[in-house]
């Protein structure tokens, strides 16, 4: 399951174990202000359960599990892998007597961490129409797929590196999230699978001043169902900026 002590050093660097930590510590800082968009995600994989009756099921970017209804989905199905590029060592011994849950430690993108690494580590003047962003498969049937509040996510840690290291352009790194956005999206639609995302974020600074900036690039697919709805995200202001902030919320059976 686990990545070599070189990779890890890599995700470090990158900041993929302080941004996994920064997400509970943003849960429990906003209270009781997540729990409609996790019931509501827990719900929707119920009911996609339900559609497809499935006896395998991968979870793409399971996380820390605040968004899944693992007990459930172990009473309804016979199997389940839950991938994410690292597990949280609370979930590894909450899983540990699970027999039918495997977990997995895996680049959801593809690789495109590496090939990041490899390119820009040592070089600020990378060109980022040479980064090529790898498609994402798996080894074995994955049953129904979930990606999991992931779409949106994938890219973030990457342009965030890039951005301290070039000078690249705004357009390329757009052209770039979608790419990454795009090749996720067309391994779901090779598989019977649900997408829940965030499509836009809406900001409402100090002054009641509103922005909505859309954080899915790509079209999304209407999908057999689809319900949508909105997480209040940050109510508290807690960044630098003062800003309240909810997410706009597509979830779809593809």
């Amino acid at each position: 399951m686990g990545h070599s002590e070189s990779y890890r050093r890599i995700l470090t660097k990158l900041g993929y174990y302080n941004y996994q930590q920064g997400l509970i510590y943003r849960h429990l800082k906003q209270g009781s202000g997540w729990n409609n968009h996790l019931d509501n995600c827990r719900a929707f994989i119920l009911k996609a359960l339900d559609f497809y009756k499935p006896q395998k099921i991968t979870v793409l970017g399971s996380g820390w599990l605040l968004d899944l209804p693992l007990s459930e989905i172990v009473e309804k199905t016979g199997q389940v892998t839950l991938v994410d590029i690292v597990h949280p060592p609370e979930v590894i011994r909450q899983v540990a007597s699970l027999e039918r849950v495997t977990l997995s430690e895996m680049d959801i993108t593809g690789g495109l961490i590496e090939e990041v690494w490899e390119k820009a580590a040592r070089n600020r003047r990378i060109n980022i129409e040479n980064i090529r962003v790898p498609r994402f498969d798996l080894p074995c049937d994955p049953g129904i797929v979930i990606s999991l509040n992931i779409l949106t996510q994938l890219e973030i840690l990457l342009v965030d590196f890039l951005k301290r290291r070039t000078g690249i352009s705004e357009e390329q790194f757009r052209r770039f999230k979608e790419e990454i956005q795009q090749k996720h999206l067309d391994f779901l639609v090779r598989h019977q699978s649900v997408l829940i995302t965030d499509s836009s974020e809406v900001f409402t600074d100090k002054s009641d001043n509103v922005t909505d900036i859309h954080s899915a690039l790509i079209d999304l697919p209407e999908g057999k169902y689809r319900e949508e709805w909105t997480w209040f995200f940050d109510l508290k202001r807690s960044d630098y900026f003062q800003k309240r902030s909810v997410y706009k919320v597509v979830a779809i059976i593809i």
